[in-house]
């Protein structure tokens, strides 16, 4: 199993470096609504709508995401740090720091079916147009993001197990410790420095330490919602495509959560790397 596990990560890792790098726009915006729409699956099966409801909701999320990445994607052609979308990616900002800790803390299944829709749809859309904006601005920029995320989750994952004692949320991800938080939080400000002195006086390393920090922090969250709407509805993982890891939400939950307010926060301070 983890040599499977390792096995995909890598082939995955490799392909994502590729498409980061090689794809063109056009290429890149339509593997982002691939993944909308697969993630828009197995959120429909979390959320256990009926087939034609799933299907509803794909033929949804395909035009409501297409139509936003057509928009951005004409939007960075004048100004790749455009605000267009910068009330959406501030209204994830308030979801991940209120809404979804409310939901996690009352540990209440979510029952409306357009609750739960608008919510999956809060999620991936986001996050697919904050991938799109990052790499039109800069994709080592994207990538130093989602580094931070990766170095994140591993570290959280290795003090976890060897440290772990206090558990962070028993009832909804009991393998996460608030040892392994700690870990996390260590390891991403040796990233953030490392970043920093590496790019000079073109990033504040102040506040990319904290922005950073705050990354860790939303993550965590991400990560513990998609275990709680999993826990609800049943299963383990969001899906079975990825093998060794699960489904598409599953590799992309700290994601969702960090994302758009890591673009949100390039639009406002003007981070460049």
């Amino acid at each position: 199993m983890l040599k499977t596990r390792i096995l995909t990560a890598i082939c995955v890792l490799l392909l994502f470096l590729v498409a980061l790098f090689y794809l063109s726009s056009i290429f890149w915006m339509t593997l982002l609504l691939i993944l909308a729409v697969i993630g828009s699956w197995e959120w429909s099966r979390l959320a256990k709508f009926s087939l034609s409801g799933s299907i509803f909701y794909l033929v949804l999320t395909v035009l409501i995401g297409g139509e936003l990445l057509f928009v951005l994607s004409r939007a960075v052609l004048t100004n790749s740090y455009t605000t267009v979308f910068l009330p959406l990616y501030a209204a994830t900002l308030v979801f991940w720091i209120l809404g979804a800790p409310s939901l996690l803390k009352l540990n209440l299944p979510i029952r409306n079916p357009a609750l739960f829709a608008l919510i999956g749809w809060l999620l991936l859309l986001p996050t697919c147009l904050s991938l799109y904006q990052l790499r039109a601005i800069d994709p080592l920029l994207l990538l130093g993001f989602m580094t931070a995320v990766w170095v994140s989750d591993t570290s959280a994952y290795f003090v976890g197990r060897t440290l772990g004692r206090h558990k962070l949320a028993p009832k909804v991800s009991p393998g996460k410790t608030w040892e392994g938080v700690v870990g996390a939080l260590i390891a991403v400000s040796i990233y953030a420095l490392t970043w920093g002195y590496l790019a000079g006086e073109k990033i504040h390393i102040v506040l990319l330490v904290l922005l950073l920090l705050v990354l860790v922090v939303l993550g965590i969250i991400g990560d513990l919602f998609e275990s709680l709407i999993k826990r609800q509805a049943g299963v383990k993982n969001s899906g079975n495509i990825l093998p060794g890891h699960g489904g598409i939400l599953d590799r992309i939950d700290a994601l969702t959560s960090t994302l758009p307010i890591a673009v949100l926060a390039v639009l406002l301070f003007n981070i460049e790397l």
